[in-house]
């Protein structure tokens, strides 16, 4: 029975409520307002009105129209892209400008560029984030996996791990601790190429991102390096049928248990061409693949062990 009586009545927008102790203006009536508008009861006085439009701006129709509710928000800038971009040269319509207001301009983005950054922290985010967007572009990553590792970046900005590391090594170790997440493979060498970092720089930053963060990488396995070294090695589909079959069985009998990935995997590539008539070098393969031609030649007498 108190439920009943508490929700006797149900919310509707047009009922009328009281409003502020301000009586009218006109005669000192009684005023209510509703969702529509505030009015006098005794006068009918139209006090204020004012109907809100939770709806969309735009209309099914107005597709192509210009809107105003600007790019959504990415985790790839350190504003997540809140920030006013000041144009070159024309304005929003296209028209060219003066020279008067492209010089009044220049100076206006000169200012924005001093009191763009609030600290230190924010102008170092901001530089970690465009290494992460670089080293993503240059591998053909995709915006998703590119925007994972920018949070992976700022999580460890929030854990004060760059204190006494580089920027750039963090931002490579976040790129390859993201492709690990999502099982891309992808060579260490390369992406620590593209940082224009040492290499043992981004293996300490990966170790530290993985003992801090806990990131879920996946484990990597050959089989998932030959589609990648048979195209930069130009291999046929016959060779890169067999190498993958090669590597699969060796991950069914555990021979690839604490062995370089890749470097195995350029191994059944090597045995792969052999078997097809194709003699690949040791040198080429061990290229593609990172690694040394000793490498690549005791893993290709381990694969010769196991089909003999």
């Amino acid at each position: 029975m108190a439920t009943r009586e508490i929700y006797e009545t149900g919310f509707d927008e047009d009922v009328q409520t009281n409003s502020s102790t301000n009586p009218c203006p006109e005669c000192d009536g009684r005023v209510t307002t509703n969702s529509v508008e505030t009015v006098c009861e005794d006068c009918g006085l139209v006090i204020d009105e004012r109907r809100i439009d939770h709806g969309p701006e735009w209309r099914a129709h107005d597709q192509h129209e210009r809107k105003r509710t600007g790019a959504p928000l990415t985790t790839a800038r350190h504003d997540r892209g809140l920030s006013t971009e000041i144009g070159r040269g024309k304005d929003a319509n296209g028209n060219n400008l003066s020279g008067q207001k492209r010089h009044h301009l220049s100076r206006m983005r000169r200012e924005q560029r001093r009191g763009r950054f609030q600290s230190k922290a924010e102008r170092n985010l901001a530089h970690g984030l465009g290494e992460v967007r670089r080293i993503a572009s240059a591998l053909e990553l995709s915006k998703s996996v590119r925007d994972q590792a920018c949070q992976i970046f700022r999580s460890a900005q929030n854990e004060n791990l760059l204190r006494g590391r580089s920027i750039e090594a963090i931002a490579a170790a976040s790129v390859y601790g993201t492709c690990r997440c999502n099982g891309l493979s992808r060579l260490l060498g390369e992406i620590s190429k593209l940082a224009r970092v040492v290499e043992s720089r981004v293996i300490n930053a990966y170790k530290t991102l993985n003992e801090a963060l806990g990131l879920p990488a996946k484990p990597v396995s050959p089989s998932m390096f030959v589609p990648r070294l048979a195209s930069d090695l130009e291999c046929p589909g016959e060779i890169r049928q067999r190498a993958q079959t090669l590597a699969e069985q060796a991950e069914e009998s555990g021979l690839t248990t604490g062995v370089h990935p890749a470097g195995f995997a350029a191994a059944c590539l090597y045995k792969a061409g052999h078997e097809q008539g194709q003699w690949l070098t040791q040198r080429d393969v061990a290229e593609s693949g990172n690694v040394t031609p000793t490498t690549v030649r005791r893993h290709h007498e381990t694969l010769e062990e196991q089909v003999a």
